[in-house]
């Protein structure tokens, strides 16, 4: 059977609401909301394949650096609000709906965008980006345009910013670029944060709590380093598709009005709410949550997929090889994208041809060590892969389209015909992501140069001299509502090895939390991942969640080296506890509970491992899967799915001092805790 979260609260006793740990059994499916509710957008209503998609390598697309002046070659960036069509159309009236939206760009007539737009720069050039937080209107700072959930540990919630708020002091923002080797001060760090103006900075200097709200209402771009061998022209050494034959797509997903807004679920009736609030019986003091939110949710799945900025676009092609670099922007959705021939026109896959194989040449932080062939490739949230497509062979007029047959659910590690149906939005619309026509004639003076043996790249990264084991928890926050967390598989120890202890407070010393630092554990707690500067590290990542997560490293590249399945105890019952009355065998890990101590004082609930007197005994067989299942990790990464029920292995080495972050790339997740400083070196505990 399919266990629920309020099943196995009554299964293993826990206090006051539900939350599940993915063990042995049957993982959980939380059901799809509804798409199309009172006053929403409904897709199916919404033009597919009309659009056609901005290219963020459009060389019109790309931010210029500064031309005069000492801060010449830097780049000067505004976070403004602004207005764009998305595509969308009035249901009654048929005309383009207007959307409000933050992007990234100018202090001038050129604006900002969404997405932002793009940076291209030279590899072991330094830059500097001077980000400038523009998001008022005059001198009066602008509300969000998302309902914000102020229970959460968010910026203005940390010790001595608790007298500010948006509406008198504005939105708090930091810009994280993924894959910068970068000083910890720029690197984004929660804490690192800065209103309109700079008028308040953080208290260490992507907002904490926030993050997703900000990233939803627009605040994302892409970042591209040429070097000698990949310098983005036509005739590079590595024979690559150069522009207009490089495209730059950002996937994400969204809600929208009727009237052509962003929406996003945080109250009683929206979708969502009663799977992770009434239904896991979360209780919502009306003092905090007046009416019942806002809230935040455990995950959001947008029933409209956007391009670019652009619903369901399309892009015309010549007959010839295409570089596609593709980011999933997404909150929680884990696509598994594919290629098919349709008719020409067709909006639909009902008349689809099979996958089409494509090249996966790299993905996050470069390219791979040799290109993969595949037909079908899976893509987490945050993660980046760049592909080269062909389209030669194909009649004029044929439409390609990218296909997703991943779920509109949290991912487990099942997709295409292996999802239940309650996994999927119904009057589906997201199973398409955009269309490729080839109606453009082949230029013929532009050579077609790729050849897949080429690619013989990273990642390179050393032997480790260190293991850490580092954990996956979904407990549950003071209120009742699910939490994700990050922790430890094994008591923490610092760069020198020594022990790392609960803090000796009051609020720790009363829940229990006594000794050495060890199981789930939140933001503001002390540090527990302490690598020493200049040394790598294999970290064995236990996934104790009945969820995939992908988890984001900050300042490292890293290599993925393979997965086990996790060993339970053979006393553990399905939930991975040993029930009252029973002796562990120690032939294997369990779970046991205990508290959480949150941003506020109170307490939540998470979790333990227990690891046998043999560690080893808690890992076994190599899970089997690669390219031919859609994992295509053989270039330099920072993102890694963790599947469920797993031990997801790899290794980085850590070559710069200070506190950079770890967290899970679900945007919910990090919100609400599923995020822990990495320090490395000394000074963690200062």
């Amino acid at each position: 059977m399919k266990i629920t979260r309020r099943d196995f609260v009554k299964l293993t006793g826990a206090a006051t609401a539900g939350l599940y740990v993915g063990t042995q059994v049957p993982w959980m499916s939380r059901a799809a909301a509804a798409p199309a509710a009172v006053g929403l957008s409904d897709p199916a209503l919404q033009p597919k394949f009309v659009e056609l998609a901005p290219n963020a390598l459009d060389p019109g697309f790309k931010f210029e650096p500064l031309t005069a002046g000492r801060r010449a070659g830097n780049f000067n960036v505004y976070i403004r609000q602004s207005v764009q069509q998305t595509g969308l159309v009035s249901a009654t009236s048929g005309k383009k709906l207007d959307t409000t939206i933050w992007g990234y760009g100018y202090d001038d007539d050129r604006g900002v965008t969404w997405p932002g737009r793009t940076f291209q720069v030279k590899r072991d050039e330094p830059t500097t980006v001077r980000w400038n937080n523009g998001l008022k209107k005059g001198n009066k700072p602008l509300e969000h345009l998302l309902p914000v959930d102020t229970s959460l540990h968010w910026a203005y919630s940390l010790p001595g910013y608790e007298e500010y708020s948006i509406k008198s002091d504005g939105v708090p923002i930091v810009t994280h670029l993924h894959g910068g080797h970068t000083d910890f001060e720029f690197d984004g760090n929660p804490e690192f944060f800065w209103s309109p103006d700079y008028e308040i900075v953080g208290p260490r200097w992507d907002a904490l709590g926030i993050t997703r709200l900000n990233v939803y209402a627009g605040l994302a771009g892409f970042y591209f380093v040429r070097d000698d061998d990949d310098t983005g022209e036509a005739g590079n050494p590595l024979g690559l598709p150069a522009f207009p034959y490089e495209l730059a797509y950002a996937i994400q997903d969204r809600m929208f009005t009727d009237k052509g807004e962003l929406f996003y679920p945080a109250f009683p009736g929206d979708p969502f709410y009663d799977d992770f609030i009434t239904g896991e019986g979360a209780i919502l003091p009306s003092d905090i949550f007046p009416g019942g939110g806002p809230t935040a949710l455990a995950e959001f799945f947008g029933d409209h997929v956007v391009v670019n900025g652009k619903i369901w676009p399309k892009a015309n092609v010549e007959p010839r090889n295409y570089r596609m670099h593709l980011l999933n922007g997404t909150d929680s959705r884990f696509m598994v994208l594919r290629f098919r021939r349709v008719p020409a026109g067709a909006t639909t896959l009902d008349s689809a041809g099979t996958p089409i194989p494509f090249y996966v040449i790299g993905s996050d932080q470069g390219l791979a060590s040799e290109a993969k062939q595949v037909d079908t490739l899976l893509s987490e949230p945050g993660s980046r892969y760049d592909i080269v497509f062909d389209f030669a062979g194909f009649d004029e007029g044929d439409r390609i389209i990218m296909e997703n047959i991943g779920g509109d659910a949290p991912f487990g590690g099942a997709f295409g015909g292996d999802l239940d149906p309650e996994d999927l939005f119904p009057d589906r619309q997201t199973d398409r992501v955009m269309a490729f026509d080839v109606v453009l004639p082949l230029d013929p003076a532009v050579l077609d140069l790729f050849d897949p043996d080429e690619i013989d790249f990273g990642p390179v990264i050393p032997d480790w001299s260190r293991t850490r084991k580092v954990a996956l928890f979904e407990g549950m926050d003071e209120f009742g509502r699910l939490q994700p967390l990050l922790g430890t598989a094994e008591p923490a120890t610092d760069h020198l090895g020594e022990p790392i202890m609960w803090p000796n407070t009051p609020a720790y010393k009363g829940a229990g939390l006594v000794g050495q630092m060890d199981g789930s554990i939140a933001w503001h707690s002390p540090t527990t991942e302490n690598p020493k500067e200049g040394t790598t590290e294999r970290w064995d990542v236990f996934n104790v969640t009945g969820d995939a997560h992908p988890v984001h490293l900050h300042l490292v590249d890293f290599e993925i080296l393979e997965r086990r399945e996790i060993v339970f105890d053979s006393n553990a019952d399905d939930e991975g506890f040993i029930p009252d009355g029973e002796t562990p065998a120690n032939d294997g890990m369990y779970l046991v509970t205990q508290p959480v101590v949150q941003h506020n004082g109170l307490l939540g609930q998470g979790f333990r491992i227990v690891q046998p007197t043999n560690p080893d005994d808690a890992y076994g067989d190599v899970v089997d899967i690669d390219a031919d299942d859609g994992y295509v990790e053989n270039a330099p990464k920072d993102m890694v799915t963790a599947l469920p029920g797993q031990i997801t292995r790899i290794k980085a080495t850590f070559d710069k001092p200070g506190r950079y972050v770890w967290h899970c790339h679900i945007l919910s997740h990090e919100d609400h805790e599923m995020m822990r400083v990495l320090h490395v070196g000394e000074g963690a505990f200062e």
